[in-house]
């Protein structure tokens, strides 16, 4: 059965940082490309970031980039999301996935945990 367990958001100040993790079970993390996704109150859930299992290239949206870092730790099943100079505009609930492929794209995936909520003050 396939588990993702996202923690590590919180109430944080505009401009502070969090660490996001995600525990993964049930598959195989160097069969799947790992994702982040967020959904802010009234939109679309919305891909933020990605890493490639084959080749361990990493994606990220314009909205993030140059201040999420996404890294995986394939020993420990674990997706790590880091996060700086957060903004109000980044109030969501995170979630990690597995997409069905080893490179970034497409909107497949094996699933997705509860989420965990990031809230950035201004």
């Amino acid at each position: 059965e396939v588990q993702l367990v996202e923690s590590g958001g919180g109430l944080v100040q505009a401009g502070g940082s969090l660490r996001l993790s995600c525990a993964a079970s049930g598959f195989t993390f160097d069969d799947y490309a790992l994702a982040w996704f967020r959904q802010a109150p009234g939109k679309e859930r919305e891909g933020i970031s990605c890493i490639s299992s084959r080749d361990g290239s990493t994606h990220y949206a314009d909205s993030v980039k140059g201040r999420f870092t996404i890294a995986s730790d394939n020993a420990k099943n674990t997706l790590y999301l880091q996060m700086n100079s957060l903004k109000p505009e980044d109030t969501a609930i995170y979630y990690c996935t597995a997409l069905l492929r080893r490179d970034c794209g497409g909107s497949l995936t094996l699933g997705w945990g509860q989420g965990t909520q990031v809230t950035v003050s201004s």
